[in-house]
């Protein structure tokens, strides 16, 4: 082979480089682009929080989507604990998930003479510390009520109990809150 050849012959090898690195580029490109529309595709239809720096009680507050939980915690006198330091990890049920416990039930657990049932259920979906869904395993979890709950993480996603995680990691001054879309209630 000759010079003009083996010129000609880098010549193209240099072309086809190009136009395979152009390939590659659109491709990860047009990838990084779709990957926010194919995750909103796993929440649709599921609340929307927005993380604002404040503790665990007034970021559920300000989402809108936990009006029953802040009723029942403010029955239970717990309002103020989980606005204290912390840190804590709550589970938090969505108001759909207390409407699909049978009926009468969430009226009956917030009056006064019931505070102590309703305390027991709600602290078992608090665990002490920040625990992210990155630091979950598969395992159980000591929870403030003193029971443990049960955690499957899995490519399908995390469980607690029967409720699955819809929304994990929303950050709070004082912890961290998963939304789940199930009541979870220790055992008897």
């Amino acid at each position: 082979m000759n010079t003009q050849n083996l010129l000609t012959l880098f010549k193209k090898s240099i072309n086809i480089l190009g136009l395979i690195c152009a390939t590659l580029g659109l491709i990860f490109a047009s990838a990084f682009y779709s990957l926010p529309a194919v995750a909103n595709q796993q929440v649709v239809n599921q609340p929307v929080l927005i993380a604002y720096a404040q503790d665990i009680v007034s970021t559920a507050v300000e989402a809108g989507q936990f009006n029953t939980l802040a009723a029942a915690l403010k029955a239970a006198g717990l309002v103020e604990v989980l606005q204290g330091e912390g840190p804590f990890t709550v589970f938090a049920p969505i108001d759909e998930a207390f409407a699909a416990l049978p009926p009468g039930l969430v009226e009956d657990l917030l009056r006064p003479e019931n505070k102590d049932e309703l305390i027991k259920i709600l602290t078992y979906h608090v665990v002490p510390g920040k625990v992210t869904s990155g630091d979950l395993e598969s395992g159980r979890l000591k929870t403030v009520e003193g029971d443990d709950i049960y955690v499957k993480v899995s490519n399908a996603g995390v469980k607690v109990d029967d409720a699955n995680v819809i929304i994990p990691d929303v950050p709070a001054t004082n912890g961290v809150i998963h939304v789940i879309d199930y009541v979870i209630l220790p055992p008897r």
